[in-house]
């Protein structure tokens, strides 16, 4: 019995708290409910006051004559003779308008003229206007001024709530340097900044720009790059770009992405940024420079570098390089840092300094400085020069290289001449002397002039190839000739000494001449090996060598 009674108190007790859940849940839920739409309430308010905060009322200020004619201008105000209207800080003049006062708009018609707080001025023949949205829509004859620049076109929307103006059916902008036009165009008077669109031309009596997208700040006079652009000063320069900035005041720009400038002398320069004053005649460009001369049929390289239109002056530095493509076979040059410029008395110069690195099919060099003048047709290798040849290798103090038409015509070897010729792998042709001349044919040597303690190291061989000895010979004065690779004749003058030995008779070190050092390890094997680093050859002491060959000279 008191078991049941406690069963069924339980049962009450568990009803009644669900009951009470139930209730809490329902008073939670018609609390919310109640809240969300208090809160949806005053959004709605705040709405409708933000809106009802933007817009304001037009009011006519003044008219000569104001009419109704309700069965043809139903709600319509006839204004005519010396209009004039205020919304906000705007005031706006007309000859005659029709004014919609219950929709807060009007039609203004002759001599329209609308003044934005004394900072911007709208004319035009007629005018569109609703005052619950600010916008005056001008048609026929349309003019916009603000002091900076005038806007021309037959069709101009302007927003006043926004501040934007903008014209779709062509226009034109004039400031104190540029005119600019396109078919269309916006304008932002509170930050002087427009943007064009399609057939865009900014033209100034110096200077000439087309492109398809341009921005323009009507406060600095800066054009902005978006797109495909053609830039043209005069006659004498073309720029190409797609990015980047010019100041129409100081003639200055930035040009990004691979610009391009085209000079009238001919030469061209592109980079991935180049800082460009017209007025200076300078240019600075910065990473995968290229000064490309389409006269001389070169271009220099490097990751820095300028252009000095006035001096016809260019230089490269951080990995230069150059390309002569003046013949099918070009020559490739790299240097730390490249030099070039255009003389009226020596035509093109190219100096290159420090670690330079010759490529040619059929010459290659190393040296430490190189000046190459056009007018003379001499390449000029200075401080350890060394030149290849097929198997040849040519070194002196100084190398004096002429050319002609782009080709080696031959080489003239000033102080510590030599020639070597690799036989074998142990055996070397050799010719040392004061001075040499080395004549080449189809890009070989085919003779060698040595004059001044003349010396000669040379394996004769049978016609099947096989040597024959060694002969050194020491002269005033030695011509050798070379066919086919191979010494063929050697021709001493009157007073000279010559020794034919057996090989294997001579010690090692008597089979080289004084001076003699091979540095195959440093020659450029191809276009790219320019840009190598190899470890240089120990060159032989220069009083060492004189002294040798002079003791030579006296034995």
């Amino acid at each position: 019995m008191i078991s049941s009674t406690q069963d069924g108190l339980s049962k009450r007790n568990t009803a009644n708290i669900m009951m009470s859940i139930r209730y809490i849940l329902l008073s939670l839920g018609i609390i919310a409910l109640s809240c969300c739409r208090e809160l949806a309430a005053q959004n709605t308010n705040d709405s409708t006051r933000q809106k009802n905060a933007k817009v304001t009322l037009v009011y006519l200020e003044n008219c000569e004559t104001l009419s109704f004619d309700e069965a043809n201008l139903p709600e319509t105000q006839v204004l005519k003779g010396n209009v004039r209207f205020r919304h906000d800080s705007a005031l706006l003049y007309c000859d005659s308008a029709y004014f919609y006062e219950k929709r807060n708009s009007l039609d203004a018609f002759g001599n329209v003229k609308i003044v934005q707080a004394d900072t911007l001025v709208g004319y035009g023949d007629k005018l569109y206007y609703d005052g619950n949205r600010k916008m005056a829509r001008f048609r026929k004859n349309v003019r916009l001024e603000d002091g900076k620049m005038t806007l021309y076109t037959d069709s101009l929307n302007y927003d006043r709530l926004n501040n934007i103006a903008y014209y779709y059916k062509g226009g034109k902008l004039c400031d104190s340097i540029n005119t600019l036009t396109s078919v269309w165009g916006q304008y932002l008077p509170e930050w002087n900044r427009a943007t064009f669109k399609n057939n865009v031309v900014l033209e100034n009596p110096d200077f000439r720009l087309e492109s398809d997208t341009l921005n323009y700040n009507t406060s600095t006079n800066v054009a902005d790059i978006v797109g495909p652009t053609k830039m043209k000063y005069k006659e004498e320069t073309d720029i190409f770009s797609t990015n980047g900035w010019y100041n129409t005041q100081n003639d200055q720009s930035m040009l990004l992405d691979r610009s391009v400038i085209v000079h009238k002398d001919g030469k061209s320069i592109t980079g991935d940024t180049i800082y460009y004053d017209k007025r200076k005649q300078f240019g600075t460009i910065y990473h995968n420079m290229q000064l490309t001369d389409s006269v001389q049929k070169t271009t220099l390289c490097g990751h820095y570098g300028y252009y000095d239109e006035a001096a016809e002056a260019g230089m490269a530095t951080d990995s230069a390089f150059l390309i002569d493509w003046s013949s099918p076979d070009s020559l490739f040059l790299h240097a730390d840092s490249m030099f070039t410029k255009t003389d009226t008395a020596k035509g093109n110069i190219i100096r290159a300094y420090y670690k330079v690195r010759m490529y040619k099919s059929d010459v290659q060099a190393v040296c430490d400085s190189l000046t190459y003048i056009e007018k003379d047709s001499i390449m000029s290798l200075y401080n350890e020069p060394v030149m290849w040849n097929e198997n040849q290798q040519i070194s002196a103090t100084l190398i004096n290289v002429y050319l002609n038409d782009s080709t080696v015509d031959y080489a003239h070897l000033i102080n510590q001449a030599f020639v070597a010729r690799q036989v074998d792998s142990i055996c070397f042709d050799q010719m040392s002397g004061k001075e040499m001349f080395a004549f080449m044919r189809d890009g070989e040597i085919y003779k060698v002039d040595v004059s001044g303690n003349a010396e000669t190291v040379f394996y004769p061989k049978e016609d099947d190839g096989n040597i024959i000895g060694i002969n050194k010979t020491q002269s005033s004065y030695v011509t050798i000739f070379i066919e086919n690779r191979k010494i063929s004749k050697v021709l001493l003058t009157a007073v000279s000494n010559g020794t034919m030995f057996p090989l294997g008779q001579l010690p090692k070190e008597d089979t080289y001449l004084g001076g003699f050092f091979w540095a195959e390890q440093e020659r450029p094997k191809s276009p790219l090996d320019i840009f190598s680093n190899p470890p240089k050859t120990p060159r032989p002491d220069a009083a060492a060598t004189a002294a040798s060959a002079s003791a030579s000279i006296n034995k």
